[in-house]
């Protein structure tokens, strides 16, 4: 894993950025130690538009015809990528 002192990172920053997008992770160092790492993002779950187009239909069957109860709003709510 790369490193670079503070300074560098704080004047190449763009292209430190730029480098991580691509998958590298870099260790920043002050005075020659590790004070922190530029990494990937991780994944963040995010349904494909196959996978979404399938919970909604998914959604609909489920509650077709009735309103939803508060509590079963919230319960939604607090699953989120579910429904």
């Amino acid at each position: 894993m790369p490193e670079v002192g503070m300074y560098e990172a704080k004047t190449h920053f763009p292209k430190l950025v730029e480098r991580v997008q691509k998958g590298e992770t870099i260790t920043i160092t002050k005075h020659g130690v590790p004070v922190a790492v530029l990494a990937p993002a991780a994944e963040t779950g995010r349904l494909t538009s196959g996978e979404a187009i399938d919970a909604l239909r998914e959604f609909r069957k489920r509650f077709h015809g009735r309103g939803l109860s508060p509590d079963e709003i919230k319960r939604l709510k607090h699953e989120g990528h579910k429904y």
